[in-house]
């Protein structure tokens, strides 16, 4: 089912933050997840997805991701916790399985 979101992706607690907008969140998540489109969120491990908003329409989503993307990033952070603030990875609760933290270079 296609369903308007804009979601926030995390590499981790207070990492780096991505900020998307899609019409099948479940879909664009394993994208993510699975690195199957080269990009920033593969780039620096932003797989973690600590909020998301359903819309009416992809219009109102697009505004949305708009608007948060000029929010400072304390306010994403402020966002993120009012609802979240363990960070917890809510794909999980969407059925996705969770996230294996990736080893560094030195293989800790």
């Amino acid at each position: 089912m296609k369903q308007p979101c804009v979601y926030i992706l995390a590499s981790q607690p207070y990492g780096t933050l991505y900020i998307g907008v899609t019409s099948n969140l479940i879909a664009r998540l394993i994208q993510h997840r699975t690195e199957a489109i080269p990009g920033f969120t593969s780039q620096y491990g932003v797989h973690r997805l600590v909020r998301f908003e359903m819309c009416d329409t992809m219009e109102q989503a697009i505004l949305r991701e708009k608007q948060l993307k000029r929010w400072h990033r304390q306010w994403k952070i402020n966002l993120i916790e009012a609802e979240n603030p363990d960070w917890v990875d809510l794909a999980v609760n969407l059925g996705l399985p969770p996230i294996h933290q990736r080893l560094t270079h030195d293989g800790c």
